[in-house]
């Protein structure tokens, strides 16, 4: 018989969880100067800081 989950692990710390969806994963290609070739940078960004931070 398998053991029941227990009632604190299904408890969520709502403010937490409303806090982290504003959030965005934004990955940009950046050019390098001597060689040519394409880096990526990956930054975490407010969602209404994105078109800031892709234009920089």
């Amino acid at each position: 018989m398998a053991k029941g989950a227990s009632k604190n692990a299904k408890v969520k710390d709502t403010k937490a969880a409303a806090d982290s969806k504003v959030w965005t994963k934004v990955i940009k290609a950046v050019r390098s100067p001597k060689t040519g070739a394409y880096t990526f940078k990956e930054s975490i960004v407010h969602k209404d800081k994105v078109q800031e931070y892709m234009s920089k």
